[in-house]
């Protein structure tokens, strides 16, 4: 590699400028794509090399060490100068006159593409698919790890390059390139509605639990005794609650369920006489002689009639004057 006044001869072209944004030359349209403006001598020194067109170069920041890809619009800066975008510079980290190295590349054509909006506002954009093929035909190549910026009804949308095929740094001149979008970066998942469903739940599931640990309520489940000091004969079993249900009485006011069989007269008797009565011939009640007949016969007798045991069916006293 050697100088012949304005030659360059050798395989690659490779020189350093200082660079300057869109701002300083007026060629305000180099904002919306990726072509560099350079010096006369960078097309002679082109010239005479066997490179490949259309034009591409790598972009480097030795300070930084950040590394992009462009093409070229013109040849008309000064010498020793190079324009660029001002987003470009951005991905390189670099300010006004810094020092940027340029060397021609040679990039595959692309295939895929995977793209990631700064905002969710570019989605609200009627047809960005339209925009963004629209703003794409100004790019001759794509990086990795750029942010590209896309000019739209007055506003800079940002989208960065995460992924690319069949390499990092590609072509998009002449190329079909599959096109895919990653949610933008201050994109937020709505929260789900299942996650409140545990806290309704645990609610029911304690009254379940509850509801199985008590014990439900068993009706006349207590030992009987006589009033009169007689052993039972007959015992009675625990009814069922539904039986339970039936047999039901409201309590009076002295505590004791209200007889379900009897006369009524035998009972309005009793209560007339105002004494407490505990053997059974002391209160013979007022009818008829066949009914006095059967209060005295014995229980054996009754037994024998109703073979299954009925609750209630004994003799009735009462302990109120």
């Amino acid at each position: 590699m050697f100088f012949e006044g304005y030659g360059f001869r050798g395989t690659s072209f490779e020189q350093t400028y200082r660079c300057y944004p869109a701002t300083f030359i007026d060629k305000p349209q180099i904002e919306n794509g990726d072509k560099i403006i350079m010096p006369p001598s960078a097309l002679d020194r082109l010239a005479s090399l066997h490179i490949d067109y259309p034009m591409l170069f790598e972009l480097r920041n030795a300070a930084t060490e950040r590394v992009s890809h462009c093409g070229v619009l013109e040849f008309i800066a000064e010498e020793g100068m190079v324009y660029m975008p001002y987003w470009m510079m951005e991905n390189l980290l670099l300010q006004e006159g810094d020092i940027v190295r340029v060397k021609n590349a040679t990039l595959p054509k692309g295939t895929y593409v995977k793209l990631q909006p700064h905002t969710m506002d570019f989605l609200d954009i009627s047809n960005p698919k339209a925009i963004l093929e629209t703003t794409l035909r100004n790019f001759s190549c794509l990086t990795t790890g750029d942010s590209i910026m896309v000019a739209y009804n007055n506003k800079k949308y940002y989208i960065d390059i995460i992924e690319a095929k069949p390499s990092n740094a590609i072509t998009i001149i002449e190329t079909d390139c599959e096109v895919d979008f990653a949610p933008p970066l201050d994109y937020k998942e709505p929260e789900k509605p299942a996650t409140s469903l545990p806290s309704s739940k645990a609610p029911i599931e304690g009254q379940e639990a509850a509801a199985e640990a008590e014990p439900k309520f068993n009706p006349f489940t207590g030992a009987g005794r006589r009033l009169d000091g007689k052993p039972l004969k007959f015992e009675s079993p625990p009814p069922s609650s539904s039986s339970g249900s039936r047999d039901k009485q409201p309590v009076t006011s002295s505590g004791r369920g209200q007889p379900s069989l009897g006369s009524s007269a035998q009972s309005s008797s009793r209560q007339s006489q105002g004494k407490l009565v505990f053997g059974s011939n002391a209160n013979k009640p007022n009818g008829t002689p066949k009914e006095a007949a059967k209060e005295t016969k014995p229980e054996q007798s009754s037994a024998k009639e109703e073979p299954k045991f009925q609750a209630f069916t004994g003799k009735k006293y009462s302990l109120r004057g």
